[in-house]
Parts: structure tokens; sequence; C-alpha cells
């Protein structure tokens, strides 16, 4: 029977243990001063080793030769390796959840190890145990007998009770860098005689997001097609999405506001059999290497993308206003948790590109030529205000002391609307209003008047102001 790569590849040493080392020399130091704790809570991420350094561990104590961990090859070492060792117990609390089975845990403790020094108890998934369970589980785990150990793993301690966490031991699972699961996959690649290039294998990496099990897992996908040499594209078709092109051309129709164009695009790609919720994944990566390129200059070492998409990128991210970077990627989040429990995920994608575009877009009319046919386009309003704010500045230098005080919040047919959150932007607009509104006709081709709409904190102030004039006057003031 053929075993998984994950498997195939799980450390049996200390030494073989990927992107944990603080944790690997906190074990050591303890199996070789003979302070090793009863009661272990072991938290992290799924797939960075939290089970695998269990079992390490477990074979460390029943070691004939144990010395700063597992040898790996004595008679206690194979079997627990094998899951025939009669001393270490494995339980998966999120179907053993239960009053009884703790109790039968309770039970089994009270009688000393068969062939082995330790009794080790594993519980995967400990947060799934009821409170019932837990409350059973807790004078054993405080005080049990000098041959017991437990090893308690979760990905949510927040879930655990407190009463848990102060009886355990606590060691937090970091999630694997990149690069150490580059390398750890080069050389399985490398064993297996197959090629893979340096794109690849950043892909691989990437999408693993830290997981070392996920990144094997779709690394055993690639090796079973039989192709001896492995690349970025056979990687994507079996990630089943797309290359980077895709996300740029779709984050450009959702900045012009074309929904029809998004939408258009979106469904060419899952009509070639692409993943939905890998898309939502990529996409909202594509927004944050819109931010980071926004900030870092020389981001090569943070973006996994060929020089040419670097270069379309960079040129993305200068047209993409920052809040409509942060707000795609709230939206885009939020989509993704909430397709982990539906059965539509396409349908929570297409409403999520709908909202990203439509929440930035408006129609305008553009003036045309004589003999033409007049049309409308869709202009974002973050694109057009910094345009807007960028051009009355190089004319008006002071403009710029408005910069996070104001906003363009409308476009209509003959007027366009800004929002101001002090007296000093409302005055500073009022004075510049005639290269405002002049500066606005040349970016949209028709003349509009500018319309002020102060923000709930300046007309608090003036209605207070109001009040105040109104009782030294005795008559009813208003100020607008």
């Amino acid at each position: 029977m053929y075993t998984a790569l994950y498997r195939k590849e799980r450390p049996e040493v200390f030494s073989e243990i990927l992107g944990q080392e603080h944790i690997v020399k906190i074990l050591k130091n303890q199996l070789l001063t003979g302070t090793v704790s009863h009661a272990y809570l072991f938290c992290g991420t799924r797939g960075t080793g939290k089970t695998t350094t269990a079992r390490i561990l477990a074979k460390a104590v029943n070691c004939v030769d144990p010395v700063t961990g597992p040898c790996g090859k004595c008679e206690s070492c194979m079997a627990i390796k094998e899951g025939r060792f009669m001393d270490v117990i494995e339980i998966d609390a999120a179907s053993n959840n239960g009053v009884e089975n703790i109790r039968e845990i309770n039970e089994s403790v009270k009688y000393p190890p068969q062939v082995g020094r330790k009794k080790v108890y594993i519980i995967d998934e400990v947060h799934m145990l009821s409170q019932g369970a837990f409350n059973a589980l807790l004078k054993t785990l405080e005080e049990p007998p000098e041959y017991v150990m437990f090893i308690l793993a979760t990905t949510e301690p927040e879930k655990l009770p407190q009463t848990i966490l102060s009886r355990c031991m606590r060691l937090d699972f970091k999630r694997v860098p990149e690069s150490v699961i580059i390398e750890g996959m080069r050389k399985i690649v490398s064993e297996r005689g197959v090629e893979i290039t340096e794109d690849g294998l950043k892909l691989l990496a990437s999408n693993a997001d830290g997981s070392v099990r996920d990144g094997l897992s779709i690394l055993d996908q690639c090796l079973s097609s039989g192709e001896k040499k492995i690349d970025r594209d056979l990687i994507l078709e079996f990630l089943g999405t797309v290359g980077d092109e895709f996300f740029i051309d779709l984050a450009d129709k959702v900045s012009l506001g074309d929904i029809s164009g998004a939408l258009l695009l979106l469904n060419q790609v899952i009509c070639e059999g692409k993943d939905v919720k890998q898309l939502m994944k990529d996409l909202n990566s594509h927004y944050r290497n819109l931010l980071i390129t926004k900030y870092v200059k020389d981001a090569e070492g943070m973006l996994n993308m060929s020089s040419e998409n670097l270069e379309k990128l960079k040129e993305q991210s200068a047209q993409i206003t920052l809040e409509e970077i942060d707000r795609a990627i709230v939206i885009l989040s939020r989509t993704i948790n909430e397709a982990r429990w539906s059965t539509q995920p396409r349908i929570l994608l297409e409403m999520a590109l709908v909202e990203i575009a439509q929440e930035r877009a408006v129609e305008v009319p553009v003036v045309v030529k004589k003999n033409e046919r007049p049309v409308k386009k869709e202009t974002n309003l973050g694109d057009t205000w910094q345009r807007l704010f960028e051009k009355c500045e190089e004319v008006q230098k002071s403009f710029n002391i408005i910069r996070s005080q104001a906003r363009l919040v409308e476009v209509d047919k003959d007027k366009f609307k800004i929002a101001v959150d002090t007296q000093i932007a409302e005055r500073m607009l009022e004075e510049s209003r005639q290269l405002v509104e002049e500066t606005m006709k040349e970016l949209t081709g028709a003349g509009r008047m500018l319309i002020q709409k102060a923000e709930t904190k300046i007309q608090e102030e003036k209605d207070d102001l109001a009040q105040q004039v109104s009782k030294m006057l005795g008559i009813d003031v208003e100020m607008k």
C-alpha cells in the first residue's frame, strides 16, 4: 500500500524536526538533566510538528539509550514508530471527547507500563474535550503517577480551561519559515531523481503557509504525476489556481469598477476547473503583494513572481489607493472564513468582488466628441481624489495641509461632494474652490460644483457655537 509523502518523511528523531529549534532545545535539555515534565501542552497551527514531536518525546523517555533524544533504532523506538508500543496511547479528542473516555484513561493510569519506562498519553485536538471531560482529567493531570506522562496537542489553546493550562508546560510551535520548507523539499525531490525549479519551490513553500504537512501534500501530488521536472505551471495546475497575470488583470477590473469584466474573467478560470477557495486565498495574497510593493522598494525577496510580473505589480500598486487595498483584504479575509462552511463558495467570491468594486465606483458622464454616442464611465472615487489632490498640490503647495482631513465621497452629474473632518480643511477648501472645480473638470471632462460635507465632529462644534451665540443674543442662530 502506498504511504503518503508526509507520513513517509515524518521525522523520527529530534534532529529531523524542521523549524522548531527552540522546542527541540528545551526538550533535549530536560532529557539530559532529568527534568522532564509530567504534562505538556503543544500549541500551534496545523502541520507544524506537534504530534510528531510528541511521538519523538515518547520515544526518548522509553529509549534504551536516550542521551538527549531517541536513537530511533532500538526495539522501543521502532515499536512506537510502527504504533505497536503498548505504553504509548494516542487519543483523538475530536471523536473521544466524553467523560467516559477520560474515565477510561484515569483507570488505565493506575497500572504501570508493561514494556517501557514511561506510560505516555498523547491527546490530540484536546480543545475538543467536553467541559465534563476536562473536569474528569484535572486531578490525574495534576498528580499523575511517577511513570505517567501526558502530552496534549491543540491548534486552539484559547479554548482550554485555565485549570488545564496551569497544570501543563506549554510549548508553542511556530509556523515553519519558507526557507526551511524549501530546503526540506529540495532534498526530498533530489533523493527521488526529480528536478524542480526555484520558482516551483518558492510557490510550494508559499502555499504551504508555514505547514510542512501541507507543503508535502502538494509536492506528493506533483511527484505522482510522473513528471521528471516540476515547474511553476505544473504546481499551479495541481493547486487549482492560475498565474499572477490573472490576478493583476482581475484587480485592475475591480479597481476600475468593471464588475461585468471581473465576473466574466472569474467565470472563465472557474470553467477551466480552477478551485474557488484557492482563488480566494491567492487573490487575497495579491492584494497583500500590492501593499508590500507600495512601501517596500526592493520587494523581490518577499514576493514569489517573475521580474515582468513584479513590474506590472508595482505599476498597479501605484494606481490603487491604500484604502482600497485595505478594504479588499478585509472583505476577502471575511469571505475566506465564510467559505469554510459554505457549499457555494463561488457565489461568496463573486459577491466579494462586487462589494470591493461597487464601494469605489460611481457612474460619471464624460464629454464626448461631436457625432459620437454618449457613454458612461465608472470612476474610482479614491483614485479620482488622489489625482485631484496631487494636481491641486502642484499649483498650490499649501493644499497638502488637508491631505488627511478631506476625501471625495460622491460625484454626481453636476456636482461633487468632499467630506472634511476639520474646520481648517473646510476653510482651505472653500478658499481653493475655483482651483478644485477647474481641476475636477480637467479630470472628468465636465464642469461640476463643489459641495462640502462637514463630518459629525465639525457639525457638533458649529452647533455648540450656535448655542452659545443664541444664549448671548437671545435669538435662534443656525451655523451652516
